[in-house]
């Protein structure tokens, strides 16, 4: 484990600014008229996603050799990837549905992966300038990009010019659901009225891509249940970021911790509490 701690430390600045250029990227074709494809499995596809994807895997790959699985590369067969000890694992543009939408709610995620789980995680807004990051053992923090607050150029600074997660503390009593924007499900309703028979007051917050993540990291929400398909990328860095805050995130099925690198790289329904 220190050598992941080791090695996130000494590139921490790099995966910030490299996160960075990626939204960058992204924003840039966001202010155009562009145009959708539909991948085999028609999700969308757009040019941002194209070169966020670019931009991350050129920069990854400098960082120690780490092999890479991004949402956007021809898919590695399990043969292959069953003997990686460590792996990045990358969704170039989380939420295309919401960058299609032009709400604002999409991400950029990367993850570093050691054996089953995820050691590291980043998330940044493009539209915000916010970052989310943990590091295992080390606790989840965000940092806000701005004019006066750029960048910092070592672990220590970025640490002192972050703040710890959770940030947020509501009254007793209150319970918050967060839901996804684009994704609900007859099975998420009914999750929600179980919920609502415990606690006095259940609020539903909705938001799109890992924001969901951050936003339990944050304390603004208390659990967010997914009924319905994901893939590795889509939890990998939100899953320690909330983790890190204290958060579960486990598959439906056995109460199990969700892991990673498995053969299919489809997850099982999870919740994260």
């Amino acid at each position: 484990m220190q050598g992941y701690i080791s090695l996130i430390q000494n590139n921490l600045t790099h995966l910030l600014k490299l996160s960075l250029d990626a939204g960058k990227a992204i924003l840039e074709v966001y202010a155009t008229a562009f145009s959708v494809e539909l991948k085999d499995d028609r999700s969308p596809l757009t040019l941002a996603d194209k070169r966020s994807n670019e931009i991350l895997c050129k920069g990854l790959i400098k960082i120690g050799g780490i092999p890479i699985l991004s949402e956007e590369m021809k898919q590695i067969p399990y043969e292959e990837r069953k003997s990686w000890k460590s792996f990045w694992l990358v969704d170039p543009l989380d939420g295309t549905k919401e960058f299609i939408k032009r709400n604002g709610e999409f991400t950029v995620n990367v993850a570093l992966i050691g054996g089953n789980e995820p050691v590291f995680g980043l998330i940044y807004v493009p539209v915000t300038g916010k970052f989310y990051y943990a590091l295992k053992g080390q606790g989840s923090y965000t940092f806000s990009l701005s004019g006066s607050n750029p960048i910092p150029g070592s672990f220590n600074e970025i640490i002192a010019a972050s703040k710890k997660l959770p940030v947020e503390h509501r009254p007793e009593g209150e319970f918050n659901i967060v839901a996804s924007r684009s994704h609900i499900s007859p099975k998420t309703e009914a999750y929600i009225n179980d919920e609502k028979s415990k606690h006095a007051v259940v609020n539903i917050v909705s938001a799109g891509s890992s924001l969901k993540f951050c936003l339990v990291a944050e304390g603004s929400a208390d659990a967010y249940p997914r009924f319905g398909p994901t893939m590795e990328w889509d939890t990998g860095a939100g899953h320690i970021i909330a983790a890190e805050t204290g958060k579960k995130l486990v598959r439906c099925d056995t109460m199990d911790m969700l892991t990673y690198n498995k053969p299919n790289l489809l997850n099982p329904d999870f919740l994260v509490y």
